[in-house]
């Protein structure tokens, strides 16, 4: 299977599961020690968690409105040796992970740090709110953004003039779009970024054909009309492959319930985390289903990165894979913004391993950014 191709991970089959809200703990009940999440894997271990909570850090859930009067649900990271007011960051992403994995991780050490750290679920997924399930929007995404900005601002424990965010994978991209237009985000950093708008508006590395985007509006614009006519909203690709027949032909799955022996080295990878003891969580998406079919409209209508020039004086640090198939992404946005953009790669690691390989992770780069730019 040709590499471009297999970012839309084509070799999913079978009915897709429906997400659902399941219960969480109250405003500020400590969640260290929560219920087990029902699933596969080692969450079962952690308490619902991909990965072990720092002993000196505490993790409390918490809520919080967006502008949109959506509730988003997240976990505050705080040192359990705090002491004045701290800088804050809010980290969210991989698209279609959820804040028990990735994001979590990188706040729980965030937190180890010295640093308040907020890791949430966007609109519409995870615990957070939003009448229909699993479906991505990139306006409301950036605005969750600057509503967990409103969120630690609120905080007496956070300095306010020291506030910065932390993206991931696909909400990388709204991270730097939330950063270019609120400058009360003074930092912004992000790990194997994905443009989101880019990718399913153009494919990966932009191969689709002006025939073939037009296929994917139509076939979009289709869907729209079977959606109202069912009352329903099906599942479907995000990024849509195209069969031998040259006709979108999408899944309803991100990834397979099984991997197939053939499948090729980028399934692999994001089979390894989402679909296995590493980094399955059942409220993922990429774990359990797929987004919503008509999830690429509003992506090709907003497009990310225009206003990235609005980003200065204030920093950004894109860290990627050398072995990535997302790396361009990121090469592209810094050589848009040279001055304002810095670029960090990892010598070894692929996209799925700057997700929880602490040991490839260049966190004490991070910090460096963080410190030096929230001072």
């Amino acid at each position: 299977m040709e590499r471009r191709k297999a970012l839309g991970l084509i070799a999913a089959t079978g009915a897709a599961t429906a997400a659902s809200l399941t219960a969480v703990p109250s405003f500020g009940a400590d969640t260290g020690r929560a219920a087990d999440a029902t699933g596969q894997g080692k969450a079962n271990g952690k308490g619902g968690y991909t990965f072990a909570l720092d002993r000196n850090v505490k993790r409390t859930s918490v809520r919080f409105k967006n502008r949109y009067g959506i509730e988003v649900a997240a976990d505050l990271y705080i040192p359990r040796s705090a002491r004045g007011k701290l800088p804050a960051l809010a980290v969210s992403g991989p698209f279609g992970a959820v804040k028990e994995q990735s994001s979590g991780l990188y706040a729980n050490e965030f937190a180890r740090r010295g640093y308040v750290a907020l890791a949430f679920d966007p609109s519409f997924t995870g615990e957070s709110g939003g009448t229909v399930r699993d479906v991505a929007s990139p306006d409301i995404y950036t605005e969750d953004f600057s509503a967990a900005v409103d969120f630690l601002g609120l905080q007496k424990i956070v300095d306010r003039e020291r506030i910065g965010v932390q993206g991931i994978c696909g909400l990388s991209g709204m991270a730097l779009t939330a950063a270019a237009a609120d400058s009360r985000i003074k930092a912004v950093a992000t790990a194997v970024m994905y443009d989101m708008s880019r990718s399913m508006s153009r494919g990966h590395e932009d191969y689709y054909t002006r025939e073939q985007r037009q296929k994917i509006v139509d076939h979009l614009s289709r869907q729209r009309w079977t959606d109202a006519e069912n009352g329903t909203y099906a599942r479907g690709s995000h990024e849509i492959p195209f069969d031998k027949n040259g006709n979108p032909a999408p899944s309803n799955r991100v990834l397979p319930k099984t991997l197939p022996a053939d499948a090729d080295p980028i399934t692999k990878i994001f089979f390894d985390y989402y679909r296995t003891e590493r980094g399955y969580h059942p409220r993922s998406i990429n774990s359990t289903t797929a987004w919503t079919a008509t999830t690429p409209m509003s992506f090709f209508a907003f497009r990310q990165m225009t206003n990235i020039d609005m980003l200065a004086p204030r920093k950004a640090l894109l860290v990627a894979g050398a072995e990535a198939h997302s790396r361009y992404y990121s090469e592209d946005v810094q050589a848009m913004a040279p001055d304002t953009v810095g670029l960090v790669i990892v010598p070894g690691a692929d996209h799925v391993d700057l997700y929880d390989r602490r040991d490839l992770i260049p966190f004490d780069k991070l910090d460096d950014f963080f410190t030096q730019n929230l001072a």
